[in-house]
């Protein structure tokens, strides 16, 4: 049987909050971000894609960084955040919240994306031509018929920010109970002499809570096809 410490159930329980926050938040953004790539052209829109995807290829230290220097206290951003609202993202959960969010959104916009790519967009004319307005086209046509993809998008942000490391020790370091996920855990157990155990436990854990996220998204995107086919 596993017996957690109260570090362990700290770290599983912040990264559970972390990514469930993070995939919330970024959710409703990616899906109107994939929805302008997609559907809508505009001078800037290679630079508009190669923005959301950069996280994908820059090494995950250097938004860490770059989350320091412009959110934290004394960041470009952050010093307004501290002087007119008293709020602060670094070395808290917020900012490990915000750093997974970076850090996931590439994903969740290129599936969405993928998933509105394979919409007709012959049936959006039809819809308009019968005197539908462009919002309800979008949230009764576009959003159900691409359902799987946000689905898949959402597991993808999900897993990616339950794994989340180099970004998040950056920019809101390791403390515990504070901001010590799972990942972060792991890396203070490897470090520390007998900790292989603990590291196993944890290693476990990210494992079966990766498994659950894919099997739930499978059930849902079934579920879909077959009330798309009724």
């Amino acid at each position: 049987m596993l017996n957690f410490t109260p570090q362990e159930l700290n770290a599983i329980f912040l990264s559970l909050k972390i990514a469930s926050i993070a995939v919330i938040l970024a959710l409703p953004l990616a899906i109107w971000v994939a929805w302008i790539l997609s559907r809508k052209q505009f001078w800037g829109k290679s630079i508009l894609n190669g923005i959301v995807h950069l996280p994908l290829v820059l090494p995950p230290v250097v938004i860490g960084y770059l989350l320091l220097i412009s959110m934290a206290k004394r960041g470009v951003i952050g010093q307004y955040l501290w002087n007119w609202f008293e709020f602060s993202f670094s070395f808290s959960w917020k900012g490990a919240v915000l750093a997974s969010m970076v850090m996931a959104f590439p994903l969740m916009v290129r599936s969405i994306r993928l998933a509105l790519d394979a919409v007709d967009t012959k049936l959006e004319q039809a819809a308009r031509t019968l005197g539908a307005s462009p919002l309800k086209v979008f949230f009764t046509l576009n959003l159900p018929l691409s359902f799987s993809g946000i689905v898949a998008g959402a597991v993808l942000g999900f897993a990616r920010s339950l794994g989340e490391f180099g970004a998040t020790i950056t920019f809101v370091s390791n403390i515990p109970n504070q901001t010590q996920t799972i990942p972060a855990a792991l890396f203070t157990f490897i470090e520390t002499p007998d900790g292989e155990m603990a590291a196993a436990r944890l290693c476990l854990v990210a494992i079966t809570i990766s498994l659950i996220a894919l099997f739930c998204s499978e059930w849902l995107a079934e579920r879909q096809k077959r009330y798309a086919k009724t």
